[in-house]
């Protein structure tokens, strides 16, 4: 183990004397430290797998933590080790001690969808931003553990009580259905675990180590769940760098840093300054930049990977043209250096910025992958059948109950359903139980209520089954059952109808071999589905070679042969909306994270004219550019130099067209 690791990693692993903090810059190697925290733990240290749980943020980072480990541990021991992220392990908590807060195990978890139509139903409004805000405002509130009582006592304003008063309908909603949300998923466990000491130490017991990756983007409610997990013991080992916090606006807080210090005086932090990754050059541009940035922690990063090409800027006459010079570049710098599209990535602040390169790139045939698209759960298909799989799993869940009674049509109108709704708001009971109570079959006309009953046996069939059978005998029986695929070829066009059935047989098969390689059941997969990103199943596989298009936020722990950060203006990055001190310097880490995912070659365009609208507006080089030092910057473009060699300018990018074409006939 110790021949690949420098100093400060290995004394990161070894150290177990009491809590960790370790810095760890960009490129650090923080994941392989991580990694043979947990193998060191096992094999040297005699811990029980079961007793580490190991907490990242999104599923990818800890599929990808799962398979590290299961290398260095070889033979299966790892089993019962946790790997997972804030969310699941929540999930796992609130399964266990449901009843302890009044849930039954089965419980549903809902998306932000059927959040925004119970958001929309309260506010009674249907205009989207408003409906968009409260939301996010009702979030804002659960992650900064503000229960609805204490945000209506503390209103300020006519709005912030008329949000407070949706808070509490909200949260009496989601109660009475049975159902949480994603923020519960972290704010039950806490309101659990400081009401019920008993259920907090037998978790306790059981977690006796923790490490947590990307501790900068923990919120205040992530926060208090890790220090309620580690106790007086406080054995953990927090990763992280304050340098790349970028996630405030989803409140994330950066003084949860600040505080480990202060709650935990015996805390040891280590730094982790070498990277493996990028050239002096591009670390040096990256170091001068975010000294610009009150610190929490110094830190250098350095590297003896060599001092590498200077660093270009372009200066582009407007969008266009930096879309177009950005594709040429790329496509002449490949045809060079015979690298592989893969090698590249194409970084912007706003997804806006992507269409126009979007363009460019299919016009000269250039495959590209879009991170940050539309996310496979997302389409109306996947959701159309999800919506049955919830119902099995929790009969309670009104919305589920809606989508599939209606999707395809059961022969129940929308009266029918008024009346269903009216009457089990009257009764407090969930619609699938209101249908089969007698007050309820009073009120309409038998030729309405027998399609209702009909359906609520068919699901009741069907759960008998999905609890008992294979899931690869379940699904193609309901799919058959509901004729789905008929209904798609009959309100779509042909195409559409295709499209989207190919997608209900990509998630069926995907869903029939997870429950044979899990062995679980289809309620126990569909409890799961809320939880699992299907991007991350979309990517699995073979790499496929395309350049990669992604806004900053998203590229976040990647990294890639050659970038370019384009739109590096004043007004876009930093963006216009974030100028104060505190968003200011968030947006600094955002351009810092954008400069590190860099390996070897690092370009950056701004433009002097940008379409805003219909018209066109004049930009200036983002306050950035300079702050990363200018000796390592090469300029080119732009109006600002003479003419003769604007002239070059342009006469390069014709001479460049004319290379490539001649490359690809």
């Amino acid at each position: 183990m110790s021949a690949q690791l420098n100093a400060p990693q290995r004394e990161a692993i070894r150290y177990l004397d009491g809590p960790l903090l370790v810095l760890a810059g960009a490129g650090s190697g923080k994941t392989r430290v991580i990694t043979q925290k947990i193998a060191y733990l096992i094999q040297d240290c005699g811990f029980n797998p079961r007793n580490i749980a190991a907490i990242t943020f999104t599923n990818k980072a800890a599929k990808e933590m799962q398979e590290r480990v299961d290398k260095v541990l070889e033979g299966g021991s790892a089993k019962g080790l946790t790997i997972s992220t804030f969310h699941s392990l929540g999930v796992r908590i609130l399964r266990e001690e449901a009843t302890a807060l009044g849930y039954k195990p089965k419980f549903s978890i809902f998306d932000s969808a059927d959040c925004y139509g119970i958001v929309s139903d309260l506010a009674g409004s249907v205009d989207k931003a408003t409906i968009r805000k409260l939301q996010s405002t009702i979030s804002n509130w659960k992650n900064a553990l503000v229960t609805p009582d204490w945000a209506l006592k503390n209103a300020q304003d006519e709005t912030e009580a008329l949000a407070a008063r949706a808070y509490t309908s909200y949260a009496a909603t989601l109660k009475a259905y049975q159902a949480v949300d994603f923020d519960d998923l972290i704010s039950l466990p806490v309101e659990l675990f400081e009401n019920h000491p008993e259920v907090l130490g037998k978790w306790q017991n059981r977690l006796r180590y923790l490490l947590v990756d990307e501790y900068q983007d923990t919120n205040a409610c992530q926060y208090k769940l890790l220090k309620l997990l580690a106790g007086p013991r406080a054995a953990f080992t927090a990763v992280g760098d304050d340098d790349q916090a970028i996630y405030g606006w989803r409140g994330a807080d950066i003084e949860n840093l600040r505080g480990l210090p202060k709650d935990y005086p015996q805390l040891k932090v280590i730094k982790l300054e070498q990277n493996y990754r990028s050239t002096v050059r591009i670390l040096k541009a990256a170091n001068a930049l975010i000294a610009h940035n009150e610190k929490l922690f110094e830190k250098k990063l350095w590297s003896d990977l060599g001092y590498g090409d200077p660093i270009t800027v372009t200066v582009c006459k407007d969008g266009e043209h930096e879309a177009e010079s950005v594709v040429m570049k790329l496509m002449a710098h490949k045809f060079e250096h015979r690298t592989a599209f893969s090698d590249y990535a194409i970084l912007y602040r706003g997804n806006f910025q992507a269409r126009v390169l979007e363009q460019f790139l299919r016009n000269q045939r250039v495959p590209y992958l879009l991170s940050g698209g539309q996310s496979f759960f997302e389409k109306a298909e996947i959701k159309d059948i999800t919506s049955y799989l919830r119902l099995l799993a929790n009969q309670d869940d009104d919305p589920a109950f809606i989508r599939a009674v209606t999707t395809p049509k059961r022969g129940v109108g929308g009266s029918t359903l008024e009346a269903l709704g009216t009457y089990a708001g009257e009764r407090h009971i969930p619609l699938f139980t209101a249908v089969f109570e007698e007050g309820f079959a009073h009120r309409v006309q038998p030729r309405q209520l027998a399609p209702l009953i009909e359906f609520c046996e068919f699901i009741n069939r069907m759960e008998w089954r999905a609890a008992r059978e294979p899931v690869g005998q379940v699904l193609p029986d309901l799919l058959n059952a509901i004729g789905y695929e008929a209904w798609l070829y009959d309100h779509e066009e042909p195409r559409a109808a295709q499209s989207k059935w190919g997608n209900v047989q990509e998630f069926t098969n995907w869903l029939v071999k997870k429950g044979e390689e899990d062995e679980k059941t289809l309620i126990e997969l569909t409890q799961m589905i809320a939880l699992i990103n299907m991007l991350d199943k979309q990517k699995d596989g073979e790499t496929i070679d395309a350049v990669q298009l992604s806004t900053l936020h998203a590229a976040k722990g990647l990294e890639y042969k050659h970038v370019f950060l384009i739109g590096i203006e004043e007004g876009v990055l930093p963006h216009r909306e974030s100028q104060d001190p505190v968003k200011l310097e968030e947006e600094r880490r955002l351009m810092y994270v954008g400069i590190t995912r860099a390996q070897r070659s690092l370009h950056l365009t701004y433009c002097e004219k940008r379409k805003q609208g219909k018209e066109m507006i004049s930009c200036e080089a983002s306050r950035f550019i300079a702050e990363m030092g200018k000796e390592d910057l090469r300029f080119s473009g732009g109006s600002a130099q003479s003419v003769p060699d604007k002239a070059g300018g342009s006469a390069r990018l014709e001479a460049m067209k004319a290379m490539l074409a001649a490359n690809k006939s």
